[in-house]
């Protein structure tokens, strides 16, 4: 009898083990498949809704605002937001900007002969305009010219995007800097309300910028100005108003007259450590970066704010710069040291060149007056 028990007993045991054990394997592809929902919800949150845009909540909430904060028309808008688009190719541009290059890669783009003799056409057809900026603004024209260089290539490339549609998609579809959208197409509305634009018709950057110099609507809101007088700030085709408008903005953002911006830096040791090559205000002065074994622009005080800047070059060596007080300025209309460096070396560029192109027109006119003099004493 016990032996019999005990056997019974034993088949007892086994039955509930092997009851748990098909128990477990039977969870496992529930829990693989929970994990996986779980995953291809959250692939699906990350990506642009397929829901019109005006029939989205955060939309109407965000029409809501506008209409209660800015008294607009709440029909106007839900028209516009019906025409409004989410594009994804908006989100990978934005994901991929030039500045993500190597300073090897980024200078090709911009430092071209083709870019620095626009330049020169451009500066010697609006020399009127930029000279005012410079005597107004204290910004070199050379400056001014560079940015719209590099900005849109004197208007050639001001944008194909809907400004409308990339503001959008970036205000409602991109976590990451949703909150400064929204705050860009806020100031957007209000700009096209103020200038009489329909906004469905701007055209921008991927980023909503616009125009020759490619503000953003906040800023084409606090820095554009109608420079040629006649009645409003245009920057989108008027030239005079976009040199005036970049020159105002520089200066509204700390430009000092008469200052430097960047020159070439000596490295005589290894003594970098500590030194941030990544800083766009200055945070030392150049006594300072001599004790680490920095030098350059000699003909400045020792006082003067400075930092040390380097750069990815293809060769053996880095390119190492000095960077000054105007530099962090460039950066403020764009905040990558790339694009400040760029912006630096081509306006250099183009001011040389316009330069050897006035002593030659300079030349000619002088050789014809004296031709005409021989001839007439003749």
């Amino acid at each position: 009898m016990n032996k019999r028990f005990a056997i019974f007993t034993c088949l007892l045991s086994l039955t509930a083990i092997i009851s748990t054990a098909n128990a477990t394997v039977n969870m496992l592809p529930q829990k693989a498949a929970v994990k996986k929902h779980s995953q291809q919800t959250k692939s699906k949150a990350q990506q642009p809704s397929n829901t019109p845009l005006v029939k989205r909540k955060d939309v109407q909430a965000f029409i809501d605002m506008m209409v209660k904060k800015y008294d607009f028309n709440r029909q106007k808008l839900n028209a516009v937001f019906t025409k409004a688009k989410v594009q994804p190719i908006i989100i990978t541009s934005i994901k991929k900007p030039y500045e993500a290059k190597p300073w090897y890669e980024y200078r090709p783009i911009f430092l071209t002969d083709k870019r620095v003799n626009a330049g020169v056409k451009f500066w010697q057809q609006n020399q009127k305009a930029l000279s005012q900026a410079e005597k107004t603004y204290g910004v070199p024209a050379s400056v001014i010219v560079a940015i719209i260089g590099v900005e849109t290539f004197y208007g050639k490339n001001t944008g194909k995007f809907s400004a409308l549609d990339a503001l959008s998609t970036l205000a409602f579809d991109y976590p990451p800097r949703a909150k400064f959208f929204r705050k860009e197409l806020v100031a957007f509305l209000l700009l096209t309300r103020e200038e009489n634009i329909d906004p469905t018709t701007v055209l921008g950057s991927y980023a909503g910028a616009m125009g020759l110099p490619q503000f953003m609507p906040s800023s084409y809101r606090h820095y554009a100005v109608d420079f040629n007088g006649n009645g409003n700030s245009n920057i989108f085709n008027n030239p005079a108003d976009a040199v005036g408008s970049i020159a105002n903005y520089l200066r509204k953002n700390g430009w000092q007259a008469q200052q430097p911006i960047a020159e070439p830096a000596k490295v005589k040791d290894t003594k970098l450590k500590g030194i941030e090559t990544t800083r766009k205000k200055p945070k030392f002065t150049l006594q300072q970066l001599q004790q680490h074994g920095i030098t350059g622009a000699d003909k400045l005080p020792l006082t003067t704010p400075a930092n040390f800047v380097e750069l990815a070059s293809n060769s053996a060596h880095p390119e190492y710069w000095l960077a000054f007080h105007n530099f962090y300025v460039i950066t403020r209309y764009n905040t990558s040291i790339l694009y400040a460096m760029a912006v630096y070396q081509l306006s250099q560029q183009i001011q040389h060149q316009y330069q050897v192109a006035q002593a030659q027109q300079y030349n000619k006119v002088a050789k014809r007056a004296t031709q005409m003099s021989v001839h007439a004493t003749i």
